[in-house]
């Protein structure tokens, strides 16, 4: 029996096969499922839960792909490495610095008029305090995943037991989030709503488009034989376009002056890289861990204890540093493609 494509047989019979059209649909099946994920903050999800829990799988979606692709058709973990770090620092440094830059991401404002009105959009006062504290319970763990896979990492590769310990590390975290997350609900009486759950459910079809849409972009990439777009900078390229809904998300949230959630969405996103993402693949194999690597890892633990003592000092970035953060994202990409 033939295997069922949905998408590619669709586009094809519109004359649509080309890449263009894929990265259309990627980046459309994205945003919906970005929108019916923001309905869920009135069904039962509160913003910082939003972003640390329920957000990554969904923006990290086509990172956990990838990895999926890369064991079961193409091989290569030296790709799934360099998109994991390629998406890791983008979150942490371009995708917290233009939002920081534009509009500035405060968690505590300082002004009484601020606290006001950031409490209305779930900011000032006491859910503030709350929000700060998470965000850096969040990057603590930023920390520790990084570390982990840097020593884990220092032999030189990752093999099956690194994996697991890495898969064991994430899901202790997620159990925290999602007790965390309950015990927010009891205490607050709300409870999910069948909204919530067919929300699930468009997410879960998006998922599916998304994973057709990906699997062709990234055979066709991995077909190409010179140039920028193929198969040499495969980790670069499918860590650029998985970060793509996340920079609409960071850019979105930060307009709408959300800074809970513009942190804990690309910091929480990372989680799902570092180290699940590494994990599950060094399950099937030994992961290569080259110097470079193991330089990202310790920039992306720099970076994330610049991050809190931003929000320990100054309760949030301030707008001279998103530049620093944007500059430092241009140093990575000119020391990975380039140095």
């Amino acid at each position: 029996m033939a295997a069922v494509h949905l998408l590619p047989d669709l586009l094809e019979s519109l004359a649509l096969n080309d890449p263009p059209a894929y990265l259309a649909v990627f980046l459309g099946v994205s945003l919906l499922m970005l929108w019916r994920i923001e309905a869920m903050l009135d069904q039962g999800l509160e913003g910082t839960a939003l972003g640390t829990l329920l957000l990554p799988y969904c923006s990290g979606l086509g990172n956990l792909i990838f990895v999926g692709l890369m064991v079961g058709k193409f091989g290569g973990g030296r790709e799934v490495l360099t998109n994991s770090l390629v998406n890791n620092v983008t979150n942490l440094t371009l995708l917290l610095g233009l939002p920081a830059l534009f509009w500035g991401l405060t968690i505590m404002p300082k002004a009484a008029g601020k606290v006001a009105t950031d409490r209305k959009k779930g900011g000032g006062g006491g859910e503030a305090q709350l929000n700060r504290l998470s965000l850096l319970l969040t990057l603590a763990a930023v920390l520790f995943f990084t570390g982990a896979a840097w020593l884990l990492g220092r032999d030189g590769r990752l093999d099956r037991t690194d994996g697991i310990a890495l898969i064991g590390l994430f899901l202790f975290w997620q159990c925290v989030q999602v007790f965390d997350v309950l015990k927010h609900n009891v205490r607050q009486r709300v409870s999910f709503g069948w909204k919530f759950y067919l929300n699930a459910a468009v997410v879960l079809v998006c998922a599916y488009f998304l994973y057709e849409s990906i699997d062709w972009l990234v055979a066709w990439l991995s077909a190409q034989r010179h140039g920028f777009l193929s198969r040499d900078n495969l980790g670069w390229l499918t860590g650029w376009l998985m970060v793509l809904p996340n920079a609409i998300l960071a850019l979105y949230w930060g307009w709408r002056r959300r800074a809970d959630v513009v942190y804990s969405s690309q910091v929480g996103d990372g989680h799902i890289c570092i180290p699940l993402c590494l994990g599950l693949f060094a399950l099937s194999g030994p992961l290569p861990v080259p110097p470079f690597a193991l330089n990202s890892l310790l920039l992306l633990a720099g970076v994330a204890v610049v991050q809190a003592g931003f929000l320990l000092i100054a309760g949030g970035l301030p707008r001279w540093a998103g530049g620093v953060m944007c500059l430092a994202y241009g140093g990575f990409v000119y020391a990975g493609l380039v140095g």
